[in-house]
C-alpha cells in the first residue's frame, strides 16, 4: 500500500491536476499545447541530452538489460498485430498501428518518474539506456512497418522506404536530444571540458521536464475520450501493461540480469501507451480512436497495475 500512496500517487496526481484544470477550462487547450511544445521538443530533449552526457556507456549497453525490454515491446506488436487482423478483421494499415500501441510504452513522462520515486536517481542508468533506444528503434520499425503495408503492389524500392523512415525518425526532437547526448559524451571522454554554468543552465531546463510533460499530458488527455472498440482498447492495454513487463521480467531473469537492470527493464515495460502511439495513428489517419482511447484507459488502469509490478520485483 506505501508504494500506492508514496510512489504512483504523486506521479499521477500531476496528470490528474492537469487533466482536471484543462477539463474545467482553466487551462485552456492553447496553453496544454504550448506546454507540451516545450516540454516535448525543449525541456524533455535536454533531460535526455544530459543524461547521455553523463552515462557510462561501457557498462550500462548490455544486451541483458536491453533484449529483455525490446523483446516483449516487439511479441507485444506481433500479438497487438495479429489480433487486430485476425480476431477483429481491422484492415492491414490499422493493423499497424494498433500494433504500434501494443509496442510503444511512455517510458519517460511515467517510466522514469515512476522508478526515480521507487528506487532512487541512482536507480535510472538503465531507464537511460533503453530510452536512448526506444524513439529511434520503434519509429524506424513502425515508419518502415507502415511505409511497407502502404506500398504493397507499388513501385517503390526497398531503399527508397527505408528512407523515408530514417528521415522522419531524425527529425524528431526526442532523438536529436539521445544523439547529441551521445555525441557529448564522446567529446568529454575525448578530454572536452564545458564551463559550469553551461550546465547548470541545462539542468535547470531538466528540472522543468517531468512536471511539465506530466501536467500537459492529463491536458492532453481530456481529447482522448474512450469510443467504442473496447475490445480492441482492451487487448492493447493488456498487451502494453501485462504481456510486455511479464515477457521483460522472465527473459531478464533467465539472463541472469542484476536487480537494477530487472528494475529499470520491467518498469520500463510496464507503463501504458505513450502519446507517441497516437501521434503515430494520426500521422497515418489509421486506428486513431483506438488509439487515442488506449492512451487514456491504459494510463487509468497503470495505477493497479504498476502497484502490482513494483510489488513483485525485488
Amino acid at each position: 500500500m506505501n508504494a500506492l500512496f508514496d510512489i504512483i500517487l504523486p506521479v499521477f496526481l500531476i496528470l490528474g491536476f492537469g487533466y482536471f484544470v484543462t477539463w474545467r477550462g482553466w487551462f485552456s487547450e492553447s496553453a496544454v499545447d504550448g506546454l507540451m511544445n516545450f516540454a516535448q521538443n525543449f525541456a524533455v530533449p535536454a533531460l535526455l541530452f544530459a543524461s547521455m552526457s553523463r552515462l557510462d556507456l561501457g557498462t550500462q549497453f548490455r544486451p541483458s538489460l536491453l533484449l529483455p525490454f525490446y523483446s516483449g515491446a516487439l511479441a507485444s506488436y506481433l500479438l497487438g498485430w495479429a489480433g487486430a487482423r485476425f480476431l477483429f478483421k481491422r484492415p492491414p494499415e490499422d493493423c499497424v498501428a494498433i500494433g504500434f500501441v501494443c509496442l510503444f510504452s511512455n517510458t519517460l513522462l511515467l517510466g522514469v518518474p515512476i522508478t526515480e520515486r521507487a528506487y532512487g536517481p541512482d536507480a535510472l542508468d538503465g531507464n537511460w539506456v533503453i530510452i536512448a533506444l526506444h524513439s529511434p528503434f520503434f519509429y524506424t520499425f513502425g515508419i518502415t512497418a507502415m511505409e511497407f503495408t502502404r506500398a504493397r503492389g507499388s513501385n517503390l524500392s526497398i531503399g527508397r522506404i527505408a528512407l523515408r523512415a530514417l528521415t522522419g525518425v531524425l527529425r524528431t526532437p526526442l532523438v536529436i536530444g539521445v544523439l547529441s547526448g551521445l555525441a557529448m559524451n564522446l567529446l568529454l571522454r575525448a578530454g572536452l571540458s564545458l564551463p559550469n554554468g553551461f550546465w547548470a543552465a541545462v539542468d535547470m531546463i531538466t528540472r522543468a521536464a517531468l512536471p511539465a510533460a506530466l501536467f500537459g499530458l492529463g491536458g492532453v488527455l481530456v481529447r482522448y475520450r474512450p469510443e467504442g472498440d473496447m475490445a480492441t482498447i482492451l487487448m492493447c492495454c493488456i498487451c502494453s501493461l501485462l504481456i510486455h513487463p511479464a515477457i521483460a521480467l522472465g527473459l531478464a531473469t533467465a539472463f541472469g540480469l542484476d536487480i537494477a537492470g530487472i528494475r529499470s527493464s520491467v518498469v520500463t515495460a510496464a507503463m501504458a501507451p505513450g502519446v507517441n502511439a497516437y501521434l503515430f495513428a494520426n500521422i497515418y489517419g489509421r486506428a486513431k480512436r483506438v488509439a487515442a482511447s488506449s492512451v487514456l484507459v491504459g494510463t487509468a488502469f497503470s495505477i493497479v497495475t504498476i502497484w502490482f509490478w513494483l510489488a513483485v520485483l525485488p
